[in-house]
């Protein structure tokens, strides 16, 4: 399996010096009603919600908790989907995009309302997102793409040139402002979620990779742990992508490699003259870019993703991508010219034809629930995963279960 990131992110620096959760290895045959293979933030949300809805959960992760993936994520819990309304409408019709836009929003809502419930001490902050649109023809788009959306019943505002200065300190063409999504800190968003399924009584493994899944004749599946099997009825997937073990899957995949970098902290005056206010900033270009401010004043850019690299080649293309997200933003803001980067990491993720997760069940593996391809809106559809498996464990099947799965290319163009 690849790496899913390369060098360390800010939020395990954080942690360097601080205890962080250790969970045992697998050192015994198990019996479970679900075993969810992954220990990032979808794995942990799933965990938690069937745990709490009564079911005897098993996590399994091959390495640590939390340090893949999640760890390279930069936790921007968005409403949006990567997708614009516009395009999802072309795809499927406007009543399925609309739906979808509208589960996106209550999943960020709902998230955030769980961490706060749960009071799990992420840094959360409640922020609004600016997605901008620098030349004129592309603000034209972005302006129709606001029409839409309204029409359709989705919140949003116009920000003209000068407000879009005004609030992010950007020279563009405008922008689309939208209320009701947050930021985290990832790695304690996760660590939280595994800490509160843990209370209600899921059993967590690290270092526990699974070699093989094999449906019993009775009806179960049998996971092989480190030389350890595990019995249960039903089987999670939440790796984020198609490990080789579903390498029949990989084909519905494109692997993305995305770069970050931050900043040290900030001094208020530099603050003043970079203008980015207290929002999170994307832009409309593909790929995109994406800033925000941490809790501790530090500015953190991302974005540039490109197609995935050969293992040799992932170090040097950090650079150049870590470079190249630098230069896009020192063009926005030119008193970036006098801050360094103190740190730069680079995560590997899965992104769909249509930007929209994988979820549910597939014919060719009985027994499997899998949770796929969030794309750059991880947080956010993975709590989405998570509500919509926990409905089909309990045997609910809605029009919802449709816009994610498999089939949906054709089941809703029919």
């Amino acid at each position: 399996m690849p790496r899913l990131r390369t060098a360390d992110p800010l939020w395990l620096a954080h942690r360097a010096n601080r205890e962080s959760p250790h969970y045992p290895g697998i050192a015994s045959d198990l019996r479970a009603d679900v075993a969810i293979v992954g220990g990032g933030i979808t794995g942990a949300t799933v965990a938690w919600m069937f745990a709490r809805a009564g079911a005897r959960v098993v996590v399994l992760d091959a390495a640590r908790v939390g340090r893949g993936s999640t760890a390279a994520s930069t936790a921007l819990l968005m409403q949006e989907p990567d997708t614009d309304f516009a395009e999802l409408s072309r795809r499927y019709g406007p009543k399925n995009a609309r739906r979808v836009w509208r589960l996106s929003s209550a999943a960020a809502r709902d998230f955030v309302g769980t961490l706060e419930s749960l009071d799990i001490r992420c840094h959360l902050q409640h922020r609004d997102s600016v997605y901008y649109a620098l030349g004129e023809p592309a603000g034209r788009r972005l302006h129709d793409e606001l029409r839409r959306r309204r029409r359709a019943g989705i919140p949003g505002r116009w920000l003209d040139a000068a407000a879009l200065r005004r609030a992010t300190g950007i020279d563009g063409a405008g922008a689309i402002r939208t209320g009701g999504n947050a930021q985290a800190d990832p790695y304690l968003a996760c660590t939280g979620l595994l800490r509160a399924a843990t209370h209600e009584g899921a059993r967590i493994f690290e270092r526990s990779s699974v070699d093989r899944i094999d449906t019993d004749a009775g009806g179960g599946v049998t996971l092989a742990v480190n030389g350890f099997a595990i019995r249960c009825a039903t089987v999670v997937i939440a790796t984020g992508y198609a490990t080789p073990s579903f390498e029949p899957l990989a084909g519905r995949f494109r692997m993305l490699h995305t770069y970050v970098v931050t900043t040290p902290r900030v001094p208020a005056r530099i603050r003043r003259e970079l203008g980015l206010g207290d929002v999170m900033l994307w832009d409309a270009a593909r790929p995109y870019h994406y800033a925000r401010w941490t809790n501790d004043n530090r500015l953190l850019l991302g974005g540039g993703d490109r197609p995935r690299v050969p293992e040799r080649q992932r170090a040097k293309a950090l650079r150049d991508g870590a470079a190249g997200v630098w230069r896009y933003f020192e063009r926005r803001y030119p008193a970036l010219k006098h801050i360094d980067i103190d740190f730069a990491w680079e995560g590997l993720f899965a992104a769909t034809p249509d930007g929209l997760p994988y979820v549910g069940p597939h014919p060719d593996y009985p027994k499997h629930l899998f949770a796929l391809g969030y794309g750059g809106n991880g947080m956010t559809f993975g709590f989405l995963a998570a509500r919509l498996l926990l409905e089909w464990y309990r045997g609910k099947r809605t029009d919802d279960h449709r816009l994610f799965g498999f089939d949906r290319t054709v089941v809703l163009n029919r």
